[in-house]
């Protein structure tokens, strides 16, 4: 890889951090849980990669870095969900228990 090459690399990698965190730090909290949800379709889009990566086993060094993405793949998916899953609970309704009378003799 040339230095030129490297250089621009870097300078996207750089852009997308600084327009990645601009984004998100600017999502009102009512659309996290929407974001969530399509945060993990693009992580399962990333596993499906990662296992392609690991599976072709060209040489050593890419069958362990495929690993370990899979595994941080696999993270990101699961732990997204359990998060998803607690934020949809705070907006279910609670089930109230039926009212009872206070005089249990009053209707006989």
């Amino acid at each position: 890889m040339t230095t030129e090459t490297l250089i621009a690399t870097f300078y996207v990698f750089v852009l997308a951090a600084f327009l990645g965190y601009q984004v998100i730090s600017r999502v009102p909290p009512l659309l996290h849980t929407p974001l969530m949800s399509a945060t993990n379709a693009i992580s399962g889009i990333s596993l499906v990669g990662s296992l392609v990566t690991a599976g072709a086993h060209e040489t050593t060094v890419s069958a362990v870095l495929g690993f370990i993405a899979v595994t941080c793949s696999t993270t990101n998916v699961v732990g997204g969900f359990v998060i998803t899953d607690r934020m949809l609970k705070m907006f279910k309704r609670k089930m109230t228990p039926p009212k009872r009378d206070k005089d249990p003799g009053a209707g006989r």
